[in-house]
């Protein structure tokens, strides 16, 4: 079976396989890749794995080398570029007046393309933008509108939690999020309580999802009346992530079970 390398080229970004050409590479380690729009930096987020050769996606690349400080000094040096660049691209949103957000700017390893990110609530004809970009840049220009999510996972911060945007921190965390992820885990559903800073529903929905899913096939229902290790109760609460119920004996004896007990005082009947 073949090996591969998982490279990502930004925080949060989508995961790519490379054949990783015999080196011996490690998670963090920093490498420039052959891409199909030529050399490219990225950061090696999975050790060396066996692929089954079905999985290994078509017209598989190479990991060139490990990044040198040349090449460091290099990706240094296109980060002072891409903020003149963006500055430019700013100003020609002013002043051409396009309803659009510029998010980011980011430069080919080889310096000879600048690919823009916007969002945008419409359509945006920026074909006039693009023209000025080539002309004041002297490079190659790509515009591309990407989505509320995508903005914040490009510009990164912190959620309500205290910790970095789910969504930049995880390497290829780009599975989507549903209202029955929160309904699954009773949540309120208020869009105040479930949304992230983007305005969508919150990435951590999803890291939790299967548990619960998986907790409420085994557990009994809220009302039941079940047998426990202390007699018979009534469930009052379900608690999926200590994989427990609360159960209400009465006469002011409320007592929280796992699971696995109420197993084995079933089993004992």
């Amino acid at each position: 079976m073949p090996n591969v390398v998982s490279v990502v080229f930004r925080d949060g970004g989508r995961i790519y396989h490379f054949d990783p050409n015999g080196l011996a590479l490690m998670p963090g380690d920093h490498v420039v890749v052959d891409t199909a729009r030529g050399l490219d930096f990225g950061k090696i987020v999975k050790e060396t794995q066996e692929l089954a050769a079905k999985d290994v996606p078509p017209g598989l690349k190479r990991v060139v080398r490990k990044a040198t400080a040349a090449d460091l000094a290099t990706v240094t040096a296109n980060k002072e570029l891409e903020r003149e660049a963006r500055d430019v691209c700013e100003e020609l949103i002013a002043q051409l007046g396009l309803d659009m957000k510029l998010v980011s700017a980011e430069l080919t390893f080889d310096a000879k393309k600048v690919i823009f990110s916007f969002f945008a609530e419409e359509r945006v004809d920026f074909r006039e933008l693009v023209a000025k970009l080539n002309d004041r840049l002297k490079r190659r220009v790509e515009l591309k509108q990407v989505t509320a999510r995508d903005e914040a996972r490009m510009i990164g911060g912190y959620g309500g939690c205290g910790r970095r945007l789910c969504c930049s921190l995880f390497a290829g965390d780009q599975e989507p999020v549903s209202i029955r992820m929160a309904k699954d885990q009773s949540l309120p559903l208020n869009p105040t309580k479930i949304s992230g800073v983007c305005g969508r529903l919150m990435c951590c929905l999803k890291y939790e999802h299967a548990v619960y899913v998986e907790f409420k096939k085994r557990a009994p229902k809220k009302g039941a009346i079940i047998q426990t290790p202390s007699g018979e109760g009534k469930v009052v609460e379900l608690l999926a992530t200590g994989d427990a119920v609360t159960v209400d004996h009465g006469e002011g004896r409320v007592t929280t079970y796992r699971l696995s007990d109420l197993e084995i005082a079933k089993e004992e009947r």
